[in-house]
């Protein structure tokens, strides 16, 4: 009998992670079904320049030092099977398929995601957003579709200057630290990395900033409970958006690299 109480609870667990995914899954549809109307471009201006031009300096010292220490790491190996002459393609191929979306997303989960849901959460326990609702304006087009504009298109320009700092980054050190030339190292990224290692990793991009924005704002919705409601909604937002970018990662690989 002790197994019952078990299965109920997980059963529970289920049911409640569903409807969860139910309603994130519904918020998105209500999204895109406001696209079709011409979105405020004043507060998809300002969301653009908070959620993404505020978190390029964070972006690019990430991006930096990873390119550097991964240069580090396998520069040495390389040279001693012989391989110098590619570091500079698997250090760029690698920023562009996975480093860069990949860490460029996680930044964004922690920094702007966590904004996101802070903000909303706060409208919502102070009735703000039921105060719209009496104006007749709809939460979802004033509140979730600027943020989800911006982080759609802001996020693949974060990636851009990832890709381009990170792979600087590993250049000084193979030419520095590892003594590789600086021709062989530029030389190997034009042999071995293609538009596509660049352009598919554009395209995660995309989906990591609408994974961000989406959870956030969703989590932001929901938020009760006051001041500490908003903590949980928060710490939530930036643990789902984590999770939700590396599983996605490993599906979109599948799909653009296979």
């Amino acid at each position: 009998m002790a197994l019952v109480p078990f299965l109920e609870t997980i059963g529970r667990l289920i049911i409640r992670y569903l409807e969860s995914v139910g309603k994130v899954l519904l918020l998105l549809g209500a999204s895109l079904a406001q696209l079709r109307r011409r979105p405020d471009m004043g507060q998809v201006l300002r969301q653009m320049a908070h959620l993404g031009a505020d978190s390029l300096p964070i972006v690019l010292l990430t991006m930096l030092f990873t390119g550097m220490v991964m240069t580090m790491q396998i520069s040495h190996e390389f040279i001693k099977y012989g391989a110098q002459s590619s570091v500079g393609g698997v250090v760029a191929i690698a920023m562009g398929r996975e480093l860069a979306p990949v860490l460029a997303g996680i930044v964004a989960a922690g920094r702007v995601g966590a904004a996101i849901t802070a903000e909303i959460g706060s409208m919502k326990v102070t009735e703000q957003i039921d105060a719209l609702r009496v104006m007749a304006t709809d939460p979802v087009a004033y509140l979730v579709v600027p943020r989800l504009i911006a982080c759609v298109f802001m996020l693949p320009v974060l990636v851009v200057f990832a890709d381009v700092i990170g792979t600087v980054g590993g250049y000084a050190v193979a030419t520095a630290y590892a003594g590789i030339g600086s021709y062989t190292f530029t030389h190997s990224i034009k042999v071995f990395a293609v538009v596509n290692d660049v352009t598919g990793g554009l395209i995660k991009s995309m989906v990591f900033g609408a994974i961000i924005a989406i959870i956030g704002c969703y989590k932001g919705l929901t938020t009760a409970e006051g001041a500490e409601g908003v903590g949980r909604a928060t710490t939530g937002s930036v643990v789902t958006s984590m999770i939700l970018i590396f599983v996605s990662n490993y599906f979109l690989s599948y799909i653009l690299y296979r």
